[in-house]
């Protein structure tokens, strides 16, 4: 197995390395998870993997979730189905920086993500390091949220377009997140900034020393989650993929945010991610 990075900062192509070997052998998953670590997003080529397939490797992450919103293989629970397509009646935006599923109490450690369909053009995927993005902040906004937490909001965004009584229904079921704004990475130790697009506000800002009137809560509270979900959109932080079909991404959910690039109707794109259940971020 050759690991080849693809940037300075975020991502790396595995050449020579089967995904299906690797359910069975402890050494081939033991290099890619430190590459993993390493890189927080690997890339494969050339996987002609079963659905089974796919689930078997990412259960050697941990159990898998499914996802309240959008479908599932009916046949191989934990693998969620991402499809596009041009006759959709209302088309869904996925063009935001976000972490995957932070609404949740404990989001999730990793995904992967293998290409059934893609347009001869268009529809990549992009990556951003949030261990670099916070290692570059100003020491002074550093010192701001060493101890600041936030709410993160399904009802807020997959909940958004529903109806009222669906939305509060969804709501009921996955109550807000509050997370630390920096979070620490279990296995590395690194510092993270975790704040990204289902982020919806500070939980305790609003403390003398930092409000001294109201415009310092707001818009002062607005322009700095502002300022810090934007660090994703640094282009010295991020790794961009062009998919073909039966290329994989696997990346660590922890550290990293990513956009899918919304530039390819009225064409196809079908997508099946498995994801890994990860633990309450600290």
């Amino acid at each position: 197995m050759r690991v080849e990075p693809l940037t300075c900062s975020i991502g790396a192509e595995l050449v020579g390395v089967s995904l299906a070997d690797a359910i069975h052998d402890d050494g081939v998953f033991a290099g890619i998870r430190e590459a993993l670590l390493r890189h927080r997003v690997l890339f494969l080529r050339g996987q002609d993997i079963t659905a089974g397939e796919h689930v078997a490797f990412a259960r050697r992450f941990g159990e898998l979730e499914d996802h309240p919103v959008a479908g599932s293989d009916p046949e191989h629970p934990g693998l969620v189905r991402i499809y596009k397509s041009p006759d959709e009646p209302t088309p869904r935006y996925e063009n935001s920086w976000h972490t995957d599923a932070t609404w949740r109490e404990a989001p999730p450690l990793a995904s992967i993500l293998r290409c059934r369909e893609c347009p001869p053009v268009g529809g990549d995927t992009m990556w951003a390091n949030m261990v670099l993005a916070y290692e570059n902040l100003p020491q002074q906004i550093k010192d701001q949220i060493a101890d600041l937490r936030a709410r993160h909001s399904i009802e807020a965004s997959f909940g958004a377009a529903m109806p009222i009584e669906k939305r509060h229904a969804l709501k009921a079921q996955f109550p807000d997140a509050e997370h630390p704004v920096v979070r620490t990475h279990p296995e590395t130790g690194e510092k993270v900034l975790f704040v990204n697009g289902f982020t919806t506000h500070f939980t305790n800002f609003h403390t003398p020393g930092r409000v001294r009137f109201g415009q310092d809560f707001n818009p002062g509270a607005c322009d700095l989650l502002r300022f810090l979900i934007t660090q994703a959109c640094i282009p010295e932080y991020q790794v961009r993929w062009r998919w073909s079909p039966n290329s994989v991404a696997i990346w660590d959910n922890r550290s990293t945010q990513h956009y899918a690039v919304m530039d390819y109707p009225p064409c196809h794109r079908r997508m099946d991610r498995a994801t890994v259940i990860g633990d309450r971020p600290f």
